[in-house]
């Protein structure tokens, strides 16, 4: 229960921060979407932001965990006016099966391997007054497969937006597009900097990577009480 109670003030501060998103993509002149990609749902907090602010013809919506998949599919099934498209899988580099750590805080959930000497992690633990073996509780087989195949499956020809929150999944994610990266017009990721997950990569690789392929860093914000930042990047080909 304290625990909930803690995510949900969390969840009223991500809300300004989202606010300030909301407002960017509004500016852009953004107002009709025909395909919103969002990567790593969670419990479709961003799917019901972005469908109050903007026309959007479909959805894709993909939550690799079956636990947190369960609550994403009820709280946006009453969804009107958009075709709304919901996915028990991941996306990553390429096709594979992977384990998906289960985390008592829902939103910290991964694939990636946790650090637990981690100051950041025995903080975190400590403010939610979890033990040493009680913040990830659970591991699932989860189906992985890449972004190119995907959008080649539904014969996708553009992503207005695409935004991912994979907890330090998101270069394989980007990667996963391959030479559809093109098709791609504002990514939308956020990027860790604590030491809690054992990353392969660092934020300068996204960025090379990202500049490589045409896309310019246009908006930057923390998120409060994390080391955390969202990055939102701009195909200027597009």
């Amino acid at each position: 229960m304290f625990i909930k109670l803690i995510i949900k003030l969390l969840s009223i501060f991500d809300f300004f921060q989202k606010k300030k998103i909301i407002n960017f993509f509004i500016n852009q002149k953004l107002t009709y979407l025909d395909n919103f990609f969002d990567v790593g749902s969670h419990y479709g907090e961003t799917i019901l932001l972005f469908n109050k602010y903007f026309k959007i013809n479909n959805i894709y919506s993909f939550e690799a965990s079956p636990i947190n998949f369960k609550i994403l599919n009820e709280k946006t099934k009453n969804i009107k006016m958009t075709k709304i498209n919901i996915f028990n899988f991941a996306l990553g580099k390429k096709n594979t099966q992977l384990i998906f750590n289960q985390s008592v805080e829902s939103q910290s959930s991964t694939f990636l391997n946790v650090n637990f000497k981690s100051k950041y992690l025995a903080r975190k633990k400590k403010f939610l007054f979890l033990k040493e073996d009680e913040y990830f509780h659970s591991k699932h087989f989860v189906k992985v497969i890449d972004l190119k195949s995907f959008i080649k499956d539904y014969n996708i020809k553009k992503i207005e937006i695409l935004k991912i929150d994979t907890e330090g999944y998101d270069f394989e994610v980007i990667q996963g597009l391959q030479n559809d990266i093109y098709k791609v017009k504002y990514i939308y990721f956020e990027h860790h900097f604590h030491d809690m997950f054992i990353k392969k990569y660092k934020f300068s690789e996204i960025n090379h990577f990202l500049v490589k392929n045409n896309f310019k860093k246009v908006f930057k914000i923390k998120m409060m009480f994390r080391k955390t930042f969202e990055y939102i990047y701009c195909n200027e080909k597009i």
